[in-house]
C-alpha cells in the first residue's frame, strides 16, 4: 500500500489534549478550558486529578490519568512527594491513536512521546522554574527538612537535563508571553511564536458599567499564597498604610500571613469568578508583587477597569503602561511597595482613565487565542 494512503488528508484528526495536573484552578486550567472547548471530542491526559475539580470545571470531559492515580488517595493528595515519578508518568501516557497532541505544560506536558506522525504542539506557560533559575526557591519552600540538601541538587540537575531533552520533542512551542519566549529561547535554544492566554473574565468584566474610582474601597490581591508569590510584603505594607485590603487565594503561607496580618486586611479565600469580577471592579488597585510568565489577574483587574501596582519585572512589562494603567516597584521589600502605593495615590482621581485601562487589555480576548492556536495546528499540519 503507498504512503499516501496511509496519511489521507479528508479524514478528521483525532486529537488530544495533555495537561500537567488537574488538582487545582489557576490560569494554566483556565486556558486548558478554553482548549477543551475548541476541541471538545478530544480527552485530556493528566498525572493526576481532582474528581472534585474536574466535575466542578472540566464537566463532560473525558479524562485520562497516568498510572499515578492509581496509588492511594492519601499518597495522591501529598503529590508532591511524587515528583521523581513525574518523568516517568508523563513518557508513559499512550498518544499513539492521535494525529494531532495539544499540550498545556507548566513542566512536564511537553515531554509526551509521540508516534513519529502525530503532531504535538506545547502551549508552554513557563519553563521548569526549580530546575531552572528557580531551583534555590525550591529548596527554601518545598523541601521538607530532612531531605539532604545535597541529594536533591543532584536530582535538580537531572531534571534540567531532562527538562532541556523533553523540551526538544514538541513540533511546535507556543510560549504564553515574550517573557516566556525569552526564557525557552536561553534555557532550550529553541524558538517559540507567542499567543496570549486568554482573560475569561475578560468579556464579562468589559460588560459591567465600572465604579468611579471615587467609589472604590479597597486594594486588591489575587494570588495563591505561597512564599514565591510575595504576598508577605504587601501585607507589612499595607499594615503600615493602613488601607483596606482584600486578599483573594489560599495556599501553605494562609495561616501564617493572617497571623502577622492587621485588622484592615481580609483575606476571602478561593471565590467564584462572579465574587472575583465584583471584587476588581470595587478595588482601588490591585497589588501584583511577584515575578510571573505573564499575569492573568492584571489583565483581568484592568478589564475590570482597576489600576494595576506590580512589580517591574517578568510577562508584566507586556500587559501594563507605567503611568497609564498603573505603577510599578523594582524591589519585592514593604518599604518599596508602600512608595509605589504613595505614587498611585497621588494621580489615583483622574491619572488612569477606566476607558484607557479597558481598551489596553482588548489584545487578550478568547477570540484571539483561539485564532492562534487553529492556525498553529494548521502549520503543524503542513510540516
Amino acid at each position: 500500500m503507498k504512503e499516501s494512503q496511509y496519511h489521507k488528508t479528508d479524514r478528521p484528526k483525532k486529537v488530544a489534549l495533555v495537561h500537567d495536573f488537574l488538582v487545582s484552578y489557576g490560569g494554566a486550567e483556565r486556558v486548558l478550558q478554553i482548549l477543551a472547548s475548541m476541541y471538545p471530542e478530544a480527552p485530556i491526559y493528566t498525572l493526576l486529578q481532582d474528581e472534585a475539580i474536574v466535575k466542578r470545571f472540566f464537566p463532560g470531559c473525558e479524562i485520562r490519568s497516568s498510572f499515578l492515580q492509581s496509588l492511594p488517595e492519601w499518597l495522591r493528595r501529598r503529590y508532591r512527594v511524587l515528583l521523581p515519578l513525574y518523568p516517568v508518568a508523563v513518557e508513559t501516557l499512550d498518544l499513539r491513536e492521535f494525529d494531532v497532541v495539544i499540550s498545556s505544560s507548566g513542566a512536564w506536558s511537553k515531554g509526551i512521546i509521540t508516534r513519529l506522525h502525530t503532531k504535538h504542539i506545547a502551549y508552554v506557560h513557563s519553563p521548569m522554574r526549580y530546575a531552572w533559575e528557580g531551583r534555590e526557591a525550591y529548596l527554601d519552600e518545598s523541601l521538607p527538612w530532612f531531605i539532604p540538601r545535597l541529594l536533591v541538587r543532584l536530582w535538580l540537575s537531572y531534571m534540567r537535563l531532562w527538562d532541556r531533552e523533553a523540551a526538544d520533542r514538541p513540533d511546535i512551542l507556543i510560549a504564553n508571553s515574550e517573557y516566556t519566549r525569552d526564557r525557552i529561547e536561553n534555557y532550550y535554544r529553541r524558538t517559540s511564536s507567542v499567543i496570549y492566554p486568554p482573560a475569561l473574565l475578560l468579556a464579562d468584566t468589559n460588560t459591567d458599567t465600572p465604579l468611579p474610582q471615587s467609589d472604590r474601597k479597597h486594594f486588591l490581591v489575587v494570588s495563591r499564597l505561597t512564599r514565591s508569590k510575595k504576598i508577605e510584603p504587601v501585607i507589612e505594607a499595607f499594615n503600615k498604610l493602613g488601607f483596606p485590603l482584600v486578599v483573594v487565594g489560599s495556599g501553605r503561607e494562609e495561616v501564617a500571613l493572617r497571623r502577622i496580618a492587621s485588622q484592615n486586611i481580609t483575606f476571602v479565600g478561593k471565590i467564584h469568578d462572579v465574587r472575583l469580577q465584583q471584587y476588581y471592579r470595587e478595588a482601588r488597585a490591585l497589588i501584583f508583587p511577584s515575578e510571573e510568565d505573564f499575569g492573568m489577574a492584571a489583565v483581568e483587574a484592568l478589564a475590570a477597569g482597576t489600576p494595576v501596582i506590580a512589580y517591574e519585572y517578568g510577562g508584566i512589562k507586556e500587559i501594563l503602561r507605567v503611568g497609564e494603567t498603573g505603577e510599578v516597584f523594582r524591589s519585592q521589600t514593604p518599604e518599596v511597595i508602600a512608595e509605589a502605593v504613595k505614587r498611585f495615590l497621588e494621580k489615583e482621581q483622574s491619572g488612569y482613565p477606566i476607558a484607557k485601562l479597558q481598551e489596553s487589555v482588548d489584545r487578550f480576548s478568547r477570540k484571539a487565542f483561539e485564532e492562534g492556536i487553529r492556525n498553529a495546528v494548521e502549520k503543524a499540519q503542513e510540516v
